[in-house]
């Protein structure tokens, strides 16, 4: 996962802080160098904190490699001797090095950092040794302290592209079933109708009696084929209510968000339709739009009405705003009487549907 696609705020200001902390040591040294070769040593820090702002932003890695080994002849000279000064810069590129870049190079890169330290301790301070146990000690925590939270990101991340996947999976499936339901109700019936109204055509000179029966034929072939439409379209709109709250439930606890569902009362008709269309939309926006964890729903008759509660706890991470999946839903239901709110507070969103019985 590169810097500059951090999923959180959190991560990428846990990344500032380790930096800064990795520079105020170095930074305190130089600052106490009391010859001229003080403002070196600030020029290498300079150089060390664009660099590192360059790469946050989504440079390459390279320009705060080239600025760590600038920073040696700059940086490690300066300051006391038991400050170490270098091996905190060595120690920030060993930790950092597992972030910024993939594959075995990365490992490489960190332990090469720590080698480097020594060689830079062995070379300005004669202190190889503690060189290189500051900068392993250093890189560890920031690995420890970044990368595992980065690394927990990056799965949180494809288990939600998972969702998103499985739900699309769901609503193309449905369609591809409707689709081939509609194929095999019109394909034949749509052949003969075209052969037989060919026909009528050409006996219509010669044999008016036949060519009057075929158009008959190819007229009721073809009202037969609309009445099979119709109960196809019907039959695929007038959904089972406590079939769907089960299928969506099933559905949830795959994707690992826990789910309940209350006991369902008894809702036929048009109700039970639109509150099984409305719950395949909430479901829907439950996986793609929320990182909830667990989600409940409730069923209740009252006064006339069917009120359905569909409560889950992803709102802090979801949309701020409503998507035309709702909008879509609110129309609907409106048009045959019913009611549609949405609710936030805190971490938990609320969608609640009411139709009439």
């Amino acid at each position: 996962m590169a810097m500059n696609d951090l999923p959180h705020t959190a991560l990428r200001g846990t990344l500032h802080v380790l930096w800064v902390s990795c520079l105020a040591v170095p930074l305190v040294a130089v600052l106490r160098e009391p010859s001229a070769t003080r403002w070196l040593g600030v020029l290498g820090l300079l150089v060390l904190a664009v660099a590192y702002a360059v790469t946050l932003r989504g440079g390459k890695p390279w320009v705060l490699v080239a600025a760590t080994l600038v920073s040696i002849p700059l940086v490690a000279p300066v300051g006391p001797d038991e400050l170490s000064t270098w091996a905190w810069i060595g120690g920030a590129a060993a930790g950092f090095a597992p972030l910024l870049l993939t594959g075995v190079w990365r490992w490489i890169a960190a332990l090469g950092a720590v080698v480097l330290a020594g060689l830079v301790g062995a070379f300005v301070a004669h202190y190889a040794t503690t060189y290189q146990m500051i900068a392993a000690a250093v890189g560890v925590t920031i690995i420890a302290m970044a990368g595992l939270p980065m690394w927990f990101a990056g799965l949180l991340a494809q288990a939600r592209a998972g969702r998103e996947a499985r739900a699309e999976l769901a609503v193309s499936e449905e369609r591809l079933r409707f689709a081939r339901d509609v194929h095999d109700l019109l394909g034949h019936r749509l052949t003969v109708i075209a052969l037989k109204s060919e026909l009528a055509g050409r006996l219509a000179s010669t044999d008016p009696e036949r060519s009057a029966a075929e158009a008959f034929e190819a007229q009721r072939l073809a009202s037969s084929a609309l009445e099979e439409v119709r109960d196809a379209v019907h039959g695929y709109r007038a959904v089972d209510l406590p079939e769907q709250l089960e299928a969506v439930r099933n559905v949830l606890q795959e994707a690992g968000i826990r789910c309940t569902v209350s006991e369902v009362p008894v809702v036929r008709g048009e109700g039970a339709t639109q509150l099984a269309l409305a719950l395949r939309e909430a479901c829907t926006n439950v996986l793609r739009h929320s990182h909830a964890t667990w989600c409940m729903i409730d069923v209740a008759v009252a006064e006339e009405e069917v009120r359905m509660t569909v409560t889950n706890d992803g709102a802090g991470l979801g949309p701020s705003r409503e998507g035309n999946g709702i909008r879509g839903m609110t129309e609907r239901l409106t048009a045959v009487g019913g009611q549609v709110a949405v609710e936030r507070a805190a971490d938990e969103f609320t969608l609640l549907v009411v139709v009439p019985t």
